[in-house]
């Protein structure tokens, strides 16, 4: 019979099969030159292909190059970073400007422009909205940066994890801690309605979208942990946290790209700031904190399931 020859994988496609869990495949970066195993079976029978010294100095130099490539990276990286650093004025100094006109403009017309009681909301969410919405695209990315690694699929997990993650679900169904659930029943509804109470005020009070998603979040966590990941799978899976933070980040930026769109074209935007200190006024901040607010919460929860249990 003609000798089936083995397809011979590029770089990239051992580093897919790395990145995926394949045990199987051969590794990306091996510490050391693979030593030749004995012989042990019958005579007659042929021992695998190992790698040749060819195919072993090319994966050397890639690693070489690989490590000279992130020093000169994070050397480069430091270096900007000092410069920066020197040339900032001194801590101190008189000469250093106390209050500029970016902090006239936010004191003495941020009322008026962003109908926000609170300054900070009014700052954040409408003259630096777009910073906030790279804060919030960044947790959405951290956190489909963890799925990516954390994930449990059919390719980085085996038969026995799959055995013990199931009889861990049919603990978690039949031994609840009776103190535990009894008080997580009192505890998280006070924690959802506090949650929403702050991410509604934000632009009355101090509060918004962060501190409020947090609190919401750790309230998803408390009944996680109360009554297992089978319960709160039930209403929040995968599906349910991807519609709804891409939802959010999708809205967020439609409604501060119209209102950046009119505003740098001096075009009505045709959105009213409301009454100050109604809870119905500050235009488009009051949005912008419930979209901020929900990313926050999956965020966090998604960082929980995935670091305990591998699965959202």
């Amino acid at each position: 019979m003609a000798k089936i020859k083995k397809e011979k994988k590029t770089l990239w496609q051992r580093f897919t099969a790395w990145v995926n869990g394949d045990a199987a495949e051969q590794p990306l970066l091996p510490a050391e030159p693979p030593k030749p195993k004995k012989n042990k079976g019958a005579k007659g029978k042929k021992q695998k292909a190992q790698p040749t010294r060819k195919e072993w100095m090319g994966l050397s130099r890639f690693e070489h190059f690989y490590r000279v490539c992130a020093v000169v990276i994070g050397v480069a990286i430091v270096s900007v970073l000092m410069v920066t650093v020197l040339q900032l004025p001194l801590f101190g100094s008189p000469d250093n400007p106390a209050v500029n006109e970016v902090v006239e403009r936010y004191v003495e017309k941020g009322l008026e422009e962003t109908g926000a009681v609170n300054m900070v909301a009014g700052m954040i969410l409408d003259y630096r909205a777009f910073d906030t919405f790279g804060e919030s695209s960044v947790l959405f990315l951290a956190v489909t940066c963890v799925t990516m690694l954390l994930m449990r699929d059919r390719n980085n997990t085996t038969k026995e994890e799959d055995l013990l993650t199931a009889r861990e679900h049919v603990i978690e169904g039949h031994e609840e801690d009776i103190i535990l659930t009894k008080i997580a029943r009192l505890v998280i509804p006070c924690a959802l309605v506090y949650g929403i109470y702050v991410v509604l005020n934000g632009h009355l009070s101090p509060g918004g979208g962060f501190s409020g998603g947090t609190i919401m979040g750790s309230a998803l966590i408390l009944f996680a942990v109360s009554f297992g990941m089978i319960r709160i799978s039930r209403f929040f899976t995968y599906a349910t946290f991807r519609k709804v933070t891409s939802c959010a980040l999708m809205v967020y930026a439609a409604s501060k790209a119209y209102s950046f769109f009119t505003g740098a074209n001096h075009l009505e935007s045709h959105i009213p700031l409301g009454t100050p200190g109604a809870i119905l006024s500050s235009g488009l901040i009051l949005v912008l904190d419930i979209c901020v607010g929900i990313v926050v919460a999956c965020t966090m929860y998604g960082f929980y399931a995935l670091f305990t249990k591998g699965e959202l």
